[in-house]
């Protein structure tokens, strides 16, 4: 089976994804965390996570999906080409893309929004200041799915959570989650 990346960096909301990866563990989904270093990456709560692997090591054909954490801040420019890269390559080969809060700003950047419609969990003036985003094409929506693509504002969450394993067509229970 093939295995979902989970981005982290630095200030990620580990809230954001909780549902998500709880349901990757009810249906026995192995992930791997990706990071910039082999160093401990403290969240928005505290949580350190120590990477599986680095950008660097990632090989493309092992995954099937993405989950992107909302952040608390943007990535340094060096760690945002190398997740821009990462997300090229696996948009190619139509793997199923999570992207909660600020996140989908690297689908942004990526040209992984062009055309589709999408949310994001930023204000409309930062959105108009970074140039990378059809605001025609924002749904002010907690949750919005199109094709392979999934992304959301944090207060969507669960939905968000159970789409990414819908689009994955995992077997888990819906019921855990209220």
């Amino acid at each position: 089976m093939k295995q979902t990346a989970v981005l982290l960096y630095s200030q990620f909301s580990e809230y954001e994804v909780s549902v998500a990866l709880s349901v990757l563990a009810q249906a026995g989904k192995r992930i791997v965390t990706i990071g910039t270093a082999r160093e401990p990456i403290m969240g928005e709560a505290g949580l350190m996570c120590l990477p599986d692997a680095v950008y660097e090591e990632v090989r493309p054909g092992d995954f099937d999906s993405i989950l992107l954490p909302g952040m608390m801040r943007f990535l340094a420019e060096d760690a945002e080409m190398k997740c821009v890269s990462l997300l090229k390559a696996l948009a190619d080969q139509g793997c199923v893309i999570g992207a909660i809060s600020l996140a989908p700003y690297l689908l942004a950047k990526a040209g992984l929004l062009n055309g589709r419609p999408y949310t994001v969990g930023m204000y409309e003036e930062d959105m108009d200041r970074m140039g990378i985003f059809d605001k025609a094409l924002l749904v002010k929506e907690a949750v919005v799915e199109d094709g392979n693509i999934i992304t959301a504002v944090g207060v969507g969450f669960v939905r968000f959570g159970i789409a990414f394993g819908r689009a994955l067509g995992l077997s888990f229970d819906e019921t855990w989650y209220g």
